[in-house]
């Protein structure tokens, strides 16, 4: 065992020595030599978690294609690899019979529960032990090599987009945070957006301090590249308040005055418009307001306390009943004249699931009824699996054209030592 840690020591310093957009391919040629490999491949989870595209490899890396090439994850091995977060092996039969052939080795590459693609290897022999848990600890290290070197390539992030992104969704998708899931063991947070073609201004955003959780999701209203900006400034001003260390309701208030700053510039704009230009401006969406929850929990104590300003109500799940919240609702950021915010506090209780969505979850279902039953059927799901599918669904209801953003960030406070028994399970 020391062996196999000195080598993935040796093995990280190898790859930090490397540029950033060959470091995952040096790290995969290092691992073919150790394992006696034919071949190995990094492959990466596409912004909509649907499909698989190969990074590294031969296939790969001898001329590539200029597009990704994506490989759908639906019923396929990379998707059970991926859903359950450990590694599988299949035993290869040489042509004609004669004999065991070449294994494939397919490794969950993860990081606090996000997945962020898979390690697959073919190797001569089926792998012992040993060699099983040295794949499985040099697919994490890759994660952590991909976390690092993404930030000066865009290699990965090319992976990433199966079909090309308009310029509203670029702005959009730069208001996310990195990684869509985390799993401290404490709690899990994972949350998921199935972009409408025309963008409707969806955010959803998390962070952790010392003492909390915070939590945001905001419906900017408008499309296109208009409520992508408005989306930029609600964001924006939410992070500035929280990172200076602003209450919910200071977070609340800067957003309000930036939603309607913005306003009283836009009105003047369109006032000073031809009536053509007013036209257009009107077809195009001119609404100016935003409608957002914020949530902060205590780590400690669970205690939460959240605003909500003009939003679709969350719903949480408890002992198998989903029940809807009916909070005090506010006005939506921007909107005058605005009495302020009020701080509510929420019910959450170990074994509790938390679900914050935006309208364009509920619209395909018509009610919350059809949300409620997916979120019952998906209940020892982990999160990231559950918010999964609650945008396929939304997807295939649409006939895959949403008519608005579908957003959906998922908290589980889960009890002490709970597992996830379901078909998406991870250990």
């Amino acid at each position: 065992m020391a062996d196999e840690r000195a080598w993935l020591g040796e093995l990280l310093t190898s790859v930090e020595s490397a540029p950033p957009e060959v470091a995952v391919s040096v790290l995969a040629q290092l691992l073919a030599r150790r394992l006696a490999a034919t071949e190995v491949s990094f492959l990466i989870t596409d912004l909509g978690g649907k499909a698989v595209v190969r990074l590294t490899g031969a296939a790969a890396e001898e001329g590539g294609p200029e597009q990704p090439r994506p490989i759908k994850l639906r019923d396929s091995v990379y998707d059970r690899v991926i859903r359950s977060q450990q590694p599988h092996v299949t035993s290869g039969e040489r042509a004609g019979g004669t004999g065991p052939g070449p294994v494939q080795v397919i490794a969950p590459v993860s990081d606090r529960g996000d997945a962020i693609g898979l390690l697959e290897l073919t190797v001569p022999a089926r792998p012992d032990r040993r060699t099983t848990q040295l794949i499985v600890e040099a697919a994490h290290a890759l994660a952590y090599v991909v976390i690092v070197n993404r930030r000066f390539t865009d290699l990965y992030e090319w992976g990433r987009r199966t079909t090309r992104l308009s310029l509203a969704a670029e702005i959009q998708h730069r208001l996310l945070p990195d990684s869509f899931t985390c799993d401290t063991g404490r709690f899990i947070v994972a949350g998921a957006m199935e972009p409408a073609a025309d963008i409707g201004g969806d955010t959803f955003d998390y962070t952790l301090d010392r003492h909390a959780l915070q939590l945001s999701l905001t419906d900017a209203m408008g499309h296109d590249v208009q409520a992508a900006l408005m989306a930029t400034m609600v964001v924006g001003a939410l992070r500035n308040a929280r990172r200076v260390g602003g209450s919910l309701l200071d977070q609340a208030r800067d957003a309000h005055q930036a939603v309607a700053e913005y306003a009283d510039r836009a009105h003047q704009a369109f006032a000073d418009h031809s009536e053509q230009v007013r036209q257009a401006i009107i077809r195009h969406g001119g609404q100016v307001m935003a409608t957002g929850q914020l949530l902060r929990v205590s780590l400690d104590t669970g205690r939460t306390t959240f605003v909500n300003a003009g939003h679709v109500w969350p719903l949480r799940l408890r002992d198998g009943q989903v029940e809807e919240i009916a909070p005090l609702v506010d006005l939506p950021f921007g909107v005058t004249p605005n009495p302020g915010y009020r701080l509510q506090t929420l019910d959450l209780r170990q074994g509790d699931r938390l679900v914050l969505l935006t309208d364009g979850m509920l619209e395909p279902h018509g009610t919350e009824a059809g949300l409620s039953d997916l979120l019952r059927q998906t209940s020892d799901w982990h999160p990231r699996d559950a918010v999964r599918l609650f945008t396929e669904t939304v997807l295939e209801l649409s006939d895959h054209d949403p008519r608005d953003d579908a957003t959906v960030l998922c908290l589980d406070w889960p009890a002490p030592h709970a597992g996830y028994t379901g078909p998406r399970a991870a250990s």
